[in-house]
Formats: structure tokens, C-alpha cells, sequence
């Protein structure tokens, strides 16, 4: 073939460390082999009915079966207006300060490919969801990663974040124009509170940089954590564009809805560029969102708590098992250290153990990043008892290794 031509993107582009595991998962399966699949953060449970309903009523009318809009269904984009006044009391323009995507990540991506210009850097904490930077290496951008640290209880430790920020604005040539900030934090599930966005519209503001907010887990929390907006910040739209998903919050993650809001100029960038590559989600798809929005929340609330009642029963069951694990208190996931005999053999090594020997699928840290390579993560998509089972696997596992539990 054509030795000569390089795909340049894709060679910036790492090693998909997720895929050993998932082949080894297939491998286990075809084998007949009973997988507890903790990996992927796919919600298992069905959309709420009413929502099912009016997308099934949509469907039926003829025209609602043409092209959409790149930008989003008017009712839709108004709708999410709405959530946003009525969750955090932010005012939106649904014209300049609103665009539906299919899905948060789709719309992420586009919007890093509108704004980057070749060599831009942009500051990405570590671990992070993998999307959030490798975007900015498609875009023909640079990454500067710096650790995120975390206090106990997986709160974010602000003083080394804005320290880290402090070092990348000094060190970094060029001066890096983004922030990725993502809270609650996937895969670690970290959390801040209000004036930590307060200090960082602050800095932005100084420094002069965008920020890049996503907020996919905002409304999975627990024990009276409510995840803040950046946008509730006074003067954040100057600074701050935000992403949003209904995919975990109703149980929609393969209809791929997501939004985008807040300043002007990242919203018109994502708009444009949109223009230019699609015609927008199915409209039936749209309208049904707009009733996800706007209509009774109660369905998030059984959502919620369905996610807690996991989170509680893995945390208690894996730490009679021998393997302790720090209780989250928001996103649909556990950020579980490695039990200490295995921490040296690194996440994927331990991830490959465990799924051949406990028959546990989970996602090793270092996918997210060199800093989570002492964690996996786990995803809290499987019922109550398929947990307590394979906390007793795990137990015969630290069992066989002769590992007592430790932290």
C-alpha cells in the first residue's frame, strides 16, 4: 500500500488500554463463562415511560420525519433553558446560548475542533474521562496534564489544583487558552462545591483562558450532595461553556441527546461548525427530550436512589470480601484502589487478574490517565445481587492469593 501517507492524528492518538480488557471479557464469555460486568458506564435500566410514549407519538407524524436542526429543536433548546433556571437559577438565551448535540461527547469533540488551532494547549486534569483530551490531539492540539489530587472522601484538593494551574499558565509555551474541568469527576468521582467555580472564573478571568465544564453526573449524587453549575457563578459566561447529558440522568444513553451552554463565541463556534457536519438528532428524538426536561422529575429521583442502594451494597459487600473501597458521593461509579499486593503490576495487569480469576469485568485506571494507574474503576450497572456475587468472588480471588484485605 501507500507506505508514504501517515495518518499523523491517528498516530498522536494512544493505545486503547480498555480494549485488552473488553477482549479478554469477550474471550471469558464465549467461553461460557458468567461475566459481572462492571466496565462501561451503559445504564442498564429502561428510559422512563412517559418519555418512551411521547417519542412513540412523535414517531407517527409524518413530519417529524424529515431533516432536523443542526442546533436543536426550538422547544428543545428552550426546555433547556427551563432545567437550567429551575436547577440552578441561570438565565440561557435559547438562540446564542444553547446547542443540542448527539450526546455531550459528540458535542464536546465538535466544539474542540471549532475552537483549536494547531499547537493550542489546553490544561486537563489526570485521570479524566479519555475524550477529554485526546479531542484536543485530533484538533492538532497539545495536552498539558497535571494531577488532580483529592482529599478523603473524593473531594477535590483546590489548593493543589489551582497550584497546578499556576504551574501550567508559567511553564506552558504557548500559553494554554482551555480548562477541562469535569465534576463530578468520571472516573474518580470527585466533587466541589460552589466557590471552588467561584475561584476558577476568577482566575480564568486573569489569566485568560476558556473553561470547559462538564457536568454529565450532576444529578447522581447522594447523601445531600447537590454537584453545583459553573454557570450559577456571577460573570461565568464570559469564561465558561458547559455540557450536559441525559444519558444517565434518564436512562438514555442510546438516544444520544446531549447540550451545550453558556458563552456566546464557544456556543456560536460549536453552532457553526455543526452547521457544516449534520442536520441534528431525529426530531421525534428531541421532541421526547424536551418531556424528559420539563416534565416530573420523580423518574430522576428513583434513578438516583437506585444508584445509591448499589453504591452502598458494593461498598459494604466488597469490604467484608476484603477489599476496601471509598464510598462516593455523587456519579455512577466506585474509584476503587488496588489492593496493595497488586498495586505494582499496575490497573491493567490486576483489571486482567481479576476478570480470569473472579470473572469481574471492571476498568483499569490507567485508561484514564498515568496518575489512575493504582485504581480501576467500577460502574454501578449491575443489580444487587450480581454485586454481592461478585463480592464473593472476589473474596475466593484475595483468598487464592493469599491477600488479607488491605487499603
Amino acid at each position: 500500500m501507500f507506505d508514504e501517507i501517515e495518518f499523523e492524528k491517528i498516530k498522536r492518538l494512544p493505545k486503547y488500554v480498555f480494549a485488552a480488557v473488553d477482549e479478554l471479557k469477550m474471550a471469558e464469555r464465549r467461553a461460557g463463562e458468567d461475566v459481572i460486568d462492571f466496565s462501561m458506564g451503559n445504564p442498564d435500566g429502561q428510559t422512563p415511560q412517559h418519555i418512551i410514549d411521547k417519542l412513540v407519538d412523535s414517531v407517527q407524524k409524518p413530519r417529524t420525519h424529515g431533516y432536523s436542526v443542526s442546533k436543536g429543536i426550538y422547544k428543545l433548546r428552550l426546555a433547556i433553558c427551563g432545567w437550567y433556571l429551575k436547577k440552578y437559577g441561570v438565565e440561557l438565551d435559547p438562540d446564542s446560548e444553547v446547542v443540542a448535540s448527539m450526546g455531550s461527547k459528540e458535542g464536546y469533540v465538535n466544539l474542540v475542533q471549532a475552537i483549536t488551532n494547531p499547537g493550542d494547549v489546553a490544561m486537563v486534569p489526570d485521570p479524566c474521562y479519555p475524550i477529554h483530551s485526546q479531542a484536543f490531539i485530533l484538533a492538532g492540539g497539545n495536552v498539558h496534564r497535571f494531577r488532580l489530587v483529592l482529599n478523603d472522601g473524593f473531594t477535590l484538593d483546590e489548593d493543589a489544583f489551582f497550584r497546578n494551574i499556576e504551574t501550567a499558565m508559567r511553564e506552558s509555551s504557548p500559553k494554554p487558552k482551555y480548562l477541562v474541568v469535569n465534576f463530578p469527576n468520571n472516573p474518580t468521582t470527585a466533587t466541589v462545591e460552589l466557590d471552588f467555580y467561584e475561584k476558577l472564573v476568577e482566575i480564568a478571568r486573569k489569566e485568560r483562558f476558556y473553561i470547559i465544564s462538564d457536568i454529565a453526573y450532576a444529578e447522581i449524587t447522594f447523601d445531600g450532595y447537590r454537584a453545583p453549575s459553573i454557570l450559577q457563578v456571577r460573570g461565568a459566561k464570559d469564561v465558561a461553556i458547559e455540557s450536559y447529558t441525559l444519558s444517565k440522568t434518564y436512562n438514555m444513553a442510546g438516544w444520544r441527546v446531549g447540550f451545550l451552554v453558556g458563552n456566546p463565541k464557544l456556543v456560536g463556534a460549536l453552532t457553526r461548525i455543526k452547521s457544516w457536519l449534520d442536520y441534528g438528532m431525529f426530531t421525534p428524538i428531541q421532541v421526547a427530550s424536551t418531556i424528559a426536561l420539563n416534565e416530573d422529575q420523580n423518574c430522576v429521583d428513583e434513578i438516583r436512589e437506585t444508584y445509591r442502594k448499589r453504591r452502598d451494597v458494593l461498598v459494604r459487600s466488597f469490604a467484608n470480601a476484603g477489599w476496601h473501597i471509598e464510598k462516593p458521593r455523587a456519579s455512577m461509579f466506585v474509584w476503587a484502589r488496588i489492593p496493595e499486593p497488586f498495586r505494582e503490576a499496575g490497573s491493567l495487569e490486576f483489571s486482567k487478574e481479576l476478570l480470569k480469576k473472579a470473572k469481574i469485568a471492571v476498568s483499569p485506571g490507567v485508561g484514564f490517565g498515568p496518575y489512575g494507574d493504582e485504581y480501576v474503576r467500577m460502574a454501578l450497572i449491575e443489580n444487587e445481587e450480581r454485586i454481592r456475587q461478585a463480592a464473593r468472588n472476589v473474596r475466593k480471588f484475595l483468598k487464592s492469593q493469599d491477600v488479607v484485605g488491605q487499603d
